[in-house]
């Protein structure tokens, strides 16, 4: 029997990532790139060159908030230019297969219940910290359909405001884009920092790396930024714990990188906040998966015949 495959898409605020996964699992080969301002001449040209016969079908995550019956993004405040553009249809009409489209965070949450950290846990939450925050909720070992945009829960009733429109956002203490945008406004109001070092002195130019890298180092700046942003995450990390009592708490996306001083800030905050009894029960830990899990979880989706 010809093996079979999925082509896998995650379309998040900063990159897009596109493989072909066989049907055990196994991504066979794999396309990253910048989330580019032509996103369907991308999309369409990355397929192709994964593109053949034993394709059955395309699963795709993405960032926002997504309108199943019409396969569309109805909003997505990281990438915004992608909202009510019929992404799945284009796709379709082009390569004559279906097409799934989910939410990219759902997708993760999938990838790692199929071949990662959630294959052990019936109940889990995945929340991924990169540009902004997403979230995915396993029950009884299945995708529950909510919208899950945990990273627009709102922890300051009169806080900052956030890309959605809305204000005091979990994203906007605890996300990339808001460490980034911690660093450049400290570094304006002349804050003294070993960052002013990287990147040839354009503070405009700072990644996260470049920030934990100098906390690391022992920069002031850099680890109490680490540590407010990891002390928010805490909270919304207890308000969570709370509300649903996982088994598991997975975290993935860029900032799991600064595990030693943003996540451990995180862990230890929520601790704080949260009933003992419900937190001793969680175990929180990061992805095994890395950038996989996202379209290891679209493929999955089209294996399984879920919202094709």
């Amino acid at each position: 029997m010809k093996k079979k495959y999925a082509i896998g898409i995650d379309l998040g605020g900063t990159h897009l990532r596109v493989a072909l996964v066989s049907e055990e699992g196994e991504i066979v080969q794999k396309v990253k790139m910048p989330s580019s301002e032509n996103i369907v001449e991308s999309l369409v040209q990355s397929v192709r060159d994964l593109f053949s016969d034993t394709v059955k079908g395309i699963g795709m995550g993405v960032a926002g908030l997504i309108d199943r019956e019409r396969g569309i993004v109805t909003e997505s405040p990281n990438l915004s230019r992608i909202e009510g553009l019929d992404i799945a249809g284009i796709l379709r009409d082009t390569f004559s297969l279906p097409v799934v489209l989910e939410n990219d965070a759902n997708v993760a949450a999938m990838g790692e219940k199929w071949m990662g950290e959630g294959k052990a846990f019936r109940n889990f939450l995945l929340l991924t910290l990169g540009t902004g925050i997403g979230g995915g909720i396993i029950h009884n070992h299945g995708l529950m359909d909510v919208s899950a945009e945990i990273g627009h829960m709102s922890i300051m009733a009169n806080g900052k405001n956030c890309s959605c429109g809305n204000n005091g956002c979990l994203e906007a203490y605890a996300s990339a884009r808001a460490i980034l945008s911690h660093a450049t406004t400290s570094l304006e109001d002349g804050a003294e920092s070993a960052l002013r070092e990287c990147c040839k002195g354009n503070i405009y130019k700072l990644t996260p790396e470049d920030i934990y890298k100098a906390a690391l180092d022992g920069d002031t700046l850099s680890r109490e930024i680490l540590r407010e942003a990891g002390r928010y995450l805490g909270v919304g990390i207890s308000n969570l714990i709370h509300v649903f009592s996982p088994d598991a708490l997975i975290l993935a996306g860029g900032l799991i990188g600064a595990w030693n001083i943003f996540i451990q800030e995180a862990i230890k905050e929520a601790s704080r906040r949260t009933f003992r009894q419900l937190f001793e029960k969680v175990r929180i830990l990061p992805s095994s998966l890395g950038d996989d899990a996202g379209i290891l979880g679209a493929s999955h989706l089209v294996f399984t015949c879920q919202r094709t």
